[in-house]
């Protein structure tokens, strides 16, 4: 399809300026203009396809916050995420006059949640029985498993206050303290090395019935706490050692292991990648869930069929409208103002962000402006993406996915609707013109 500089520049005047605008002085139509017609046609009968997929595993190891908590969704079953980190302490000595006095832990919110603050979480702390040690050699994923203690080391029951600045403060054994405060004040621990082998590091877990909600906390910032004192003549002097995750080592020996149990009878028949969920098979819906590694995917499979329109056309503009399945969100159970896209190959493998104008990343954006009636959708412009697709001679698999911004670092989901019904849950909206040249 030929691109027409001088029909768009004609049509962008047509579209956005007024009749007493366009004068002798602003436009002169050249003889290909004057004997020819012009037709600027809406088109959103084009055939669109949604499934779910799942990823086998996702990059975890990643992430930009600690995710603790368990909740039960009322779609996906109860969604779990524990973390795991290697601690290394900010030094390796310990006066010979100090003595011990306590340890514990400071998790620091960074202000992320998901689902009912109101209901109380706990939280164990475990000491890790093996070494943090990535079973590929480079990342941790959602679906790592790494072997602890059943002790607690810790816990506490507590209500989340995710937007507050106070950190969450779990009192630990003081077995655990005491056993590092001697190793390194008798100095049978010198180096990082020494330490890992004495102290793997800890797991926290959710309560096994906990149905609350997953908590952000900002590993970088939160610290295991060690309080001994130095006594004198009339006072003791306080002093305190901090252990923190270790963010030095490549990888970073740290993760959240995320897991979904009791999921729909729809989302049980996806065993990996390779398989896709109509939404015609799944009561008109699709699912997007960050961190577990479900996501809907999208094909547009008869987009060529604009070339079958007599005369030459072009794309002026491409947007495709997605709504989320009423009842399926809440206050609690939110949706996200954007969702990021990616491009996806035969073989469900993700390998880039999908780009538009000037190379940015394109966005799906919630348009909240029909609220009131029930009536919202994410709105996905897509002119860049679909001209690649018809400039290209040959037939191959174009599609894309939806998924939350930080895909590894949170759990949000979504229900989006298929194609299905009277309600045009999701359509492609296609502004094209039409020039036919007189012969």
């Amino acid at each position: 399809m030929r691109k027409l500089l001088g029909l768009i520049a004609l049509l962008a005047l047509i579209v956005s300026c007024s009749d007493d605008t366009i004068n002798d002085s602003d436009f002169v139509a050249g003889g290909t203009f004057t004997n020819s017609n012009i037709r600027v046609v809406q088109i959103d009968t084009m055939n669109v396809e949604t499934y779910t997929m799942k990823f086998d595993s996702l990059v975890t190891s990643q992430a930009t916050r600690m995710l603790i908590g368990k909740y039960k969704d009322p779609v996906f079953g109860a969604v779990k995420s524990a973390s795991y980190a290697e601690l290394l302490p900010n030094s390796y000595s310990i006066d010979s006059e100090a003595e011990y006095d306590s340890i514990g832990f400071f998790l620091k919110y960074d202000a992320y949640y998901y689902n009912d603050t109101l209901k109380s979480n706990t939280i164990h702390i475990k000491e890790l029985s093996e070494l943090l040690k990535p079973a590929d050699g480079s990342n941790f994923y959602n679906t790592s498993k790494v072997g602890y203690l059943e002790e607690d080391l810790g816990s506490i029951t507590y209500t989340p206050r995710p937007l507050g600045t106070d950190s969450l403060f779990v009192k630990l054994s003081d077995t655990l303290g005491l056993g590092l405060f001697d190793q390194l004040q008798q100095k049978d621990i010198t180096n990082t090395e020494e330490f890992k082998d004495y102290f793997h590091g800890i797991t926290f877990q959710p309560g096994e019935d906990d149905d609350g909600s997953i908590i952000g906390f900002d590993f970088s910032t939160s610290v295991m706490r060690m309080y001994y004192s130095i006594p004198g003549e009339e006072s003791r002097t306080q002093f305190t050692a901090d252990f923190t995750i270790n963010t030095t080592s490549s990888p970073i020996p740290f993760f959240n292991q995320m897991s979904v149990v009791e999921t729909n009878e729809y989302l049980k028949t996806i065993t990996d990648k390779e398989v896709l969920l109509n939404s015609s098979e799944s009561d008109n819906q699709s699912f997007v869930q960050s961190g577990i590694g479900y996501t809907t995917k999208i094909e547009f499979t008869n987009l060529k069929t604009l070339f079958d329109i007599p005369g030459q056309g072009t794309l002026l503009n491409a947007v495709l409208k997605i709504k989320p399945v009423l009842g399926s969100y809440s206050d609690e159970l939110a949706l996200r103002d954007n969702l990021a896209l990616y491009i996806v190959d035969q073989n469900n493998d993700l390998t880039e962000q999908l780009l538009g104008t000037d190379n940015a990343a394109v966005q799906a954006t919630l348009n909240r402006d029909g609220q009131e009636f029930n009536d919202i959708y994410y709105e996905i412009p897509l002119t860049t993406y679909i001209e690649g697709i018809l400039s290209t001679e040959r037939d191959a698999d174009y599609a894309f996915i939806l998924l939350p911004e930080n895909y590894n670092s949170t759990v949000d989901r979504f229900v989006l609707m298929g194609k299905e019904g009277t309600d045009q849950g999701v359509k492609l909206e296609l502004t094209y013109a039409i020039y036919d040249e007189d012969e």
